[in-house]
């Protein structure tokens, strides 16, 4: 087996494939290396978005509060209007009464607005997303759908359209329903709380950079000033530190979303790009977090650490390799009996460091539109033809994808022709088949 550079390039040119999800439980799972730190938070979770790969899941499963990581489905959400063409990124909006008194909780954090200005979506968006301002996000929401309630009736139908189905959601912002003022989405309470699992968070961020990467482009700016150069001007510092020039810097962190709340603790979505490899980090209510709210910074630097040097990229199958794994299939009136599958693309799997890949498990799914009643292609198969497709793993893979997938796919094709055979053979083979079952 050949090996790849550690979090290589790979992910590029090459597809990572993945195992069966198993089932969790509150311990931790790493399928390890160097073992994994125990992370000081009720829940921690990485995944490599491209593929989905799970590298870590320590309580990944229980539903927790989210708070302002809520936004980042509302960012989503704010993207895809725009590229519909529902709103655009210049457009002008009023400020409501209830984004204005939101807004003006200096309690919360915010950027004040006022009922005799107009702001863009743009500038709103900025403010929601670095310095997670609220009455902006309900701003934004309202000129989307009208009002924030039909705006969580957006977001759930979009979290629900990405396998997510044990959550909650109230609000656009993630704050307490406390703190809205008795603005309550319909059928909840002061008492209800947005809420999944690190999990289900990971999905977020992974499906908000794979449709709008460009998000990044913002999440990443330290500090930037709102309505510069007017007497409402304020300074908006990140509250994620690990930015650039922020006392908690790592290099090459570029996103993504604070929250705080007393329901939720501190909670944070980071993602980071090393060598040519993007993961995504979550941790949920860090141990005195609330206290200290560096802390979260420091548990995701360490889960960074661990997982840039205990991953790597492996090279499973070059194209053209014969899958052994797979079973040769049967052929149809061809000259020969059967024809070996081989890949057809190179095949690498994400891995612990150091995990031996002679131990595969392979599943493999017949294109069935090739397969007669008795499960057989028929000749004439020319070599590279596409005859199905496998999932790849490794056997003792604990983790599996964060989405529950068997892993990514990757096309296998036929390993050389078969050519069909003439007339004189299929008789020669019907009469030898004959009278093999008289004497039988």
């Amino acid at each position: 087996m050949k090996k790849l550079t550690k979090f290589g390039l790979a992910f590029v040119i090459t597809l990572m494939v993945g195992t069966v999800l198993p089932v969790f439980n509150a311990s931790m799972t790493v399928s390890a290396a160097e073992a994994a730190p125990e992370i000081e938070a009720a829940a921690a979770f990485i995944i490599e978005p491209t593929t989905g790969k799970v590298l870590l899941n320590q309580n990944g499963d229980e539903k927790l509060g989210i708070a302002s990581m809520t936004k980042m489905i509302s960012e989503y959400i704010i993207f895809e209007a725009v590229e519909k063409g529902d709103i655009t990124w210049d457009q002008s909006i009023p400020i409501s009464d209830y984004a204005h008194k939101v807004s003006q909780n200096n309690s919360l954090s915010n950027v004040p607005l006022r009922q005799d200005e107009t702001y863009t979506i743009e500038e709103l968006y900025q403010a929601m997303a670095i310095y997670s301002a609220n009455g902006a996000t309900i701003a934004i929401a309202e000129a989307i759908a009208g009002s924030e309630p039909e705006f969580v009736d957006m977001m759930r139908e979009q979290v629900e359209s990405w396998g997510i189905k044990d959550y909650e959601l109230y609000n656009s912002t993630g704050l307490s329903n406390s703190d809205l003022y008795g603005n309550l989405y319909p059928g909840s309470s002061e008492d209800s709380e947005n809420a999944m699992s690190a999990r289900d968070i990971a999905i977020v961020a992974q499906q908000l950079l794979k449709s709008y990467p460009e998000v990044l482009e913002t999440t990443s700016i330290p500090v930037m000033n709102f309505k510069e150069g007017t007497s409402d001007e304020i300074k908006m510092e990140n509250w994620n530190w690990m930015l650039s020039g922020l006392i908690s810097e790592r290099e090459n962190v570029d996103g993504l979303k604070t929250g705080t709340t007393d329901f939720a603790g501190a909670t944070f979505t980071g993602t980071a790009l090393e060598n040519d490899i993007r993961i995504i980090t979550v941790v949920m209510n860090v141990k005195d977090g609330q206290k200290d709210l560096s802390k979260r910074f420091v548990e995701t630097d360490k889960m960074m650490d661990w997982a840039f040097a205990n991953w790597e990229v492996t090279e499973a199958y070059q194209k053209n390799d014969v899958i052994k794994e797979v079973k040769p299939l049967a052929v149809n009136k061809g000259k020969a009996d059967t024809v070996k599958v081989a890949a057809g693309s190179d095949i690498s799997l994400l891995v612990p460091t150091g995990t031996d890949l002679e131990n595969l498990k392979v599943t493999y799914q017949p294109k069935k539109e090739l397969l007669n009643e008795e499960n057989q292609v028929s000749a004439p198969i020319k070599k590279a033809d596409k005859v199905g497709t496998v999932q790849v793993t490794t056997a003792d893979d604990e983790l599996g994808y964060v989405n529950g997938d068997m892993g990514e796919e990757a096309e296998v094709v036929a390993a050389q022709t078969v050519e069909k055979a003439n007339v004189f053979v299929l008789a020669g083979r019907w009469i030898k088949g004959f009278v093999s079952n008289l004497i039988g």
